[in-house]
């Protein structure tokens, strides 16, 4: 009988002694610089893009560099994706030990067609597989493990699974409320999410469609223990400070603080160095394209020319040319 591993850490239970709020993992966006924008302002602990465990283990440059932490990074956590228990308990044993993050993640919610049948929410279709890699990961590294998970495939499974996850052993369970075959179509059910909130003892973040202050103090009234903030933190990491800010009770600052317009460029800069120290000027700039032009929602003129910047300096003239102070 394999021995039970020991965890070193309780990482997720004293995060969560109060209500959170997380990044959630996007592809294309939670890489090393918006990590550390998150954390900047706020976020309790950020996740990485998922790395594909066999990619990982084997030493391909792009799965290895999706989660790689910048230099003394906190609070990350690692999310991998696979579908073999050996190669995910082999990836979880090379991240603790290469990455040194707080905790290890299996992917169970991605729903992109090209990586079907090779993990993400393919999982839910094969919950009993799913268990099996929680606890063939929870034996390669001594650091928590978690999932995030889809209600389903094509219908709501959530509270199955679940219940399975926390026999296998899981810390923590993520659900985003909508099914694979919904991708990122319609509107998150929430009132599933807190049935597995209410059902299963390990903590659970709820995750799907919170983009501003307000949405997140209402999810929180679902019982989950906190919540994932993708696509509203992009272009807006403000979030994550408002939060905070409510939580603490600080006068002055209420659920409709808006970021200046000065503060809004300083910050899209900040975003542009982070991005060039990781990347280079060419890469960096060409990558945060897509976000750039986020930072400035009441400004829809600025968007065509903030998507062709191809410099730092470039960037710091389309801003000065509109009047915004940097």
């Amino acid at each position: 009988m394999v021995a039970e591993p020991v965890v070193k850490t309780q990482f997720y239970v004293e995060m969560l002694k109060q209500p959170r709020a997380v990044l959630a993992p996007m592809a294309g966006y939670t890489d090393a610089p918006f990590r550390r924008l998150a954390l900047e302002h706020g976020a309790a602990w950020t996740v990485s893009e998922m790395l594909l465990a066999r990619g990982f283990l084997a030493g391909d440059r792009q799965s290895t560099e999706l989660g790689a932490p910048y230099p003394g990074e906190p609070n990350l956590v690692l999310q991998l994706f696979g579908d073999d228990p050996q190669v995910l308990h082999d990836a979880a044993a090379k991240a603790e030990r290469e990455f040194a993050p707080v905790a290890i993640d299996l992917n169970m919610g991605c729903p992109a067609p090209k990586l079907a049948g090779r993990g993400g929410a393919c999982l839910l279709q094969t919950p009993e597989r799913a268990y099996e890699l929680i606890r063939a990961m929870r034996q390669g590294t001594s650091l928590e493990v978690s999932a995030k998970i889809r209600l389903g495939w094509d219908e709501n499974r959530s509270l199955e699974v679940a219940l399975g996850l926390e026999a296998a052993g899981v810390a923590l369970i993520t659900v985003h409320g909508r099914t694979s075959q919904q991708r990122y179509t319609g509107f998150a059910d929430w009132e599933a999410i807190a049935k597995v909130a209410q059902t299963v003892q390990v903590p659970v973040l709820g995750c799907g469609d919170v983009l501003n202050v307000e949405q997140y103090f209402a999810r929180l009234e679902t019982g989950v223990a906190g919540v994932m903030i993708g696509r509203g933190a992009v272009g807006n990491p403000w979030i994550f400070r408002q939060i905070n800010a409510v939580q603490s009770g600080q006068s002055g600052v209420g659920t409709q603080g808006v970021a200046s317009s000065s503060e809004r460029a300083q910050t899209a800069l900040r975003h542009t160095q982070l991005n060039i120290e990781w990347y280079g000027e060419f890469h960096g700039i060409r990558q945060l394209r897509k976000v750039l032009y986020k930072y400035f929602p009441d400004q829809p003129d600025l968007h065509p020319a903030l998507k062709r910047v191809n410099t730092r300096s470039e960037l710091e003239t389309v801003l000065h040319n509109l009047n915004i102070s940097l």
